[in-house]
């Protein structure tokens, strides 16, 4: 189970490849050619010598233009120790399999994209021998898909998209859009791709509600972050000592991530519409209203379809 924001956000490419070469095409506009086959590699690049070096990701694309090296690494804040290791990484790469290697780092963070994709420079100022110039995903340039037929003509892209912007006020639509479109393919890639998304989710508000979505998709419930949240009701069930307690608990549940989901993205709640909300006791409704507040332009767009 993939348990950091870390580790989810390049073994994605490890799960779906082509997203990588797609990501370098459509969101970067580099002309990479599109491999026909890839190879996962061993991230270790430790030398004879007693100096532990290891990449994030290695994967071997192989094109009709020749054989690359994509190394993906995954940034979470800057770290001048990189200006050293990158350009060995691909020097040593380029020495030992011959192939071109190219560097790409994936972050969720607006600064450290920033500095991630300053080029490194070694040797004479103005003059280096050597320049790094690392390809660079962030938020600043991964599309934000926040629409359900937008996700489902890329559902990889679609999870890069969840994991990279996962917070603020598109977030609700962004993992409503996913969660849909997951729904479009076979189920243990959907399972996987789910374990990412949650994983980068630093926003409590925002993992919250993408477990409440991945618990109505009863499918899920085989995997290991769907017995994590099956322990969690078991729990409050032991708590609550009976079934009632338990029905009681997730309408009330529900009840608050609507109004969450509504507060989340910057509407204002009414009086009227918070005491409508939280007097609800019929589930299937407020899970209705839960949908429906994450396309919501004003509260009152909840009950449109019922008045």
């Amino acid at each position: 189970m993939v348990g950091s924001s870390h580790e989810a956000l390049h073994r994605i490419f490890q799960k779906e490849p082509g997203l990588l070469t797609s990501a370098l095409q459509q969101v970067l506009s580099v002309p990479f050619p599109t491999p026909h086959d890839f190879a996962a590699m061993n991230v270790d690049l430790t030398e004879i010598e007693p100096i532990e070096r290891r990449v994030d990701t290695l994967l071997k694309a192989e094109t009709d233009e020749g054989s690359y090296l994509l190394v993906v690494e995954s940034q979470g804040k800057p770290d001048e120790r990189k200006r050293g290791s990158w350009p060995y990484y691909l020097s040593f790469l380029y020495e030992k399999y011959r192939c071109e290697p190219v560097l790409i780092v994936v972050t969720q963070s607006s600064a450290t994209a920033r500095w991630a994709a300053e080029p490194i420079h070694l040797g004479v100022r103005g003059m280096p021998s050597l320049t790094v110039r690392p390809f660079v995903l962030g938020p600043d340039n991964v599309p934000v898909i926040a629409t359900r037929q937008e996700a489902e003509r890329d559902v990889p892209l679609a999870v890069l998209s969840a994991m990279t912007h996962g917070r603020g006020r598109q977030a609700p639509a962004i993992l409503e859009s996913l969660a849909a479109a997951l729904r479009t393919i076979d189920r243990d890639s959907a399972a996987a791709l789910v374990q990412f998304v949650d994983s980068c989710l630093t926003d409590p508000q925002a993992q919250r509600m993408w477990r409440d979505l991945m618990t109505a998709m009863q499918y899920f419930w085989r995997h290991p972050l769907a017995e994590e949240v099956r322990e969690e009701g078991r729990e409050e069930g032991r708590e609550e000592g009976r079934e009632e307690g338990r029905e009681e608990g997730r309408v009330a549940e529900r009840g608050d991530m609507t109004l969450r989901i509504l507060e989340w993205r910057g509407i204002s709640v009414p009086d009227a519409v918070r005491e409508r909300v939280e007097s609800c006791t019929d589930l299937d409704q407020l899970t209705t209203w839960s949908q429906r507040a994450v396309h919501a332009t004003t509260a009152d767009d909840l009950f449109a379809a019922t008045e």
